[in-house]
């Protein structure tokens, strides 16, 4: 019996209309669990445009406006460089097994950088930051070009994430990869220019769960949900998640409200979605137009009938930079798929 895929979902930092970013997800984990042990995903405005892993060993397109447009030298100059990266964060995950006491068991080294551009104040930013077995490790600090220890380190980790090489990162953040963001979109400005329009959908897994908002296959990724009562907007009971992105290069949110059936019946309660992309969607809550697990049994499980909906197995949430639990999502979830793996095994 095999492993259950694993299914990447990037989480992306919502930019201002007319900004935008490029972001680069680094994540190591020792061996022992059925996932590469090095994983790259690069994204443009949220959209993920190339990808490598230490099992393909080569960096991919994962859009055609990239692979249009940039060609072998590119795409071998980019492989050799990651491959360069890969092996040093074998050497980086083993280093603070050390410096933490870890000798065994499953760990993971995480770094995440990016920039970002404001096309109409021409104002940048730039980020770097890493995060070991699921808890923040260590950020830089463009302002004084230096690196920020978020848990205490010894003089020999001190050294090794100081001075010059701050100094190439910060470089690198605020000229080399804002020229990269610039060619990047001019590439796919036709793709990245476009507004799609959310679909809505209001899911509830059993009568007494929260019901939940759900927009997906939108784009741009900057979009506002929110639950009104008679008319006025909601704010307690009401958990707004974060966007993620599809496999497609739109994107999905959600926002939950926890409502009784009593409450209900007294009141209307309305999800409205506002996108770019048109008017705001206004979905009122009725029995009607809630799609519930309960409804998918037998017949209708076997029909697929459109109200059931399904939620994968297994989902790795790389979150954003602006999101610190991704660190721990990560990690936490490595464990918990080591340990469906070998009940897997065991029931072979």
């Amino acid at each position: 019996m095999k492993a259950a895929a694993l299914l990447f979902i990037i989480s992306v930092h919502l930019v201002s209309g007319g900004s935008h970013s490029l972001q680069y997800f680094y994540t190591g984990v020792t061996r022992g669990i059925n996932v590469p042990e090095f994983t790259d995903v690069g994204l443009v405005d949220g959209q993920q445009f190339v990808y490598y892993d230490s099992n393909i060993r080569q960096m991919i397109p994962k859009v055609d406006w990239i692979k249009n447009n940039e060609g072998p030298e590119y795409w071998n100059s980019e492989t050799l460089n990651i491959q360069g990266t890969e092996a040093g964060f074998k050497v980086d995950i083993g280093t603070l097994m050390q410096r933490f006491n870890h000798s065994s068991g499953v760990h993971t080294f995480q770094r995440m950088f990016g920039c970002e551009l404001d096309d109409v104040t021409g104002a940048i930013y730039g980020y770097e930051q890493f995060g070991y077995d699921g808890a923040d490790f260590i950020s830089l600090d463009l302002k004084s070009t230096s690196y920020v220890a978020l848990v205490p380190l010894d003089e020999i980790t001190k050294h090794r994430w100081g001075g010059a090489c701050a100094d190439q990162v910060k470089s690198y953040l605020i000229g080399t990869c804002i020229d990269w963001l610039k060619k990047y979109v001019d590439y796919g400005k036709i793709i990245l220019a476009r507004k799609v329009p959310p679909q809505v959908s209001l899911l509830q897994t059993d009568p007494s769960s929260p019901v939940v908002c759900h927009a997906t296959g939108f784009y741009p990724d900057k979009v506002m949900i929110s639950w009104q009562k008679d008319g006025q907007e909601l704010h307690e009971d009401v958990d707004v998640g974060e966007t993620l992105s599809n496999h497609d290069g739109t994107f999905q949110k959600r926002a939950e409200l926890k409502v009784t059936p009593d409450e209900r019946k007294k009141n209307q309660f309305t999800c409205v979605v506002e996108h770019k992309s048109g008017d705001p969607i206004h979905m009122i809550l009725t029995e009607e137009k809630i799609r519930t697990n309960s409804a998918c049994t037998g017949a209708s499980r076997q029909n697929h009938q459109s109200s059931c909906f399904k939620v994968p197995l297994l989902e790795v949430f790389i979150e954003s930079v602006y999101n610190k639990v991704w660190w721990r999502t990560f990690h936490c979830l490595v464990l918990r798929i080591k340990l469906f793996i070998k009940l897997l095994l065991k029931s072979e």
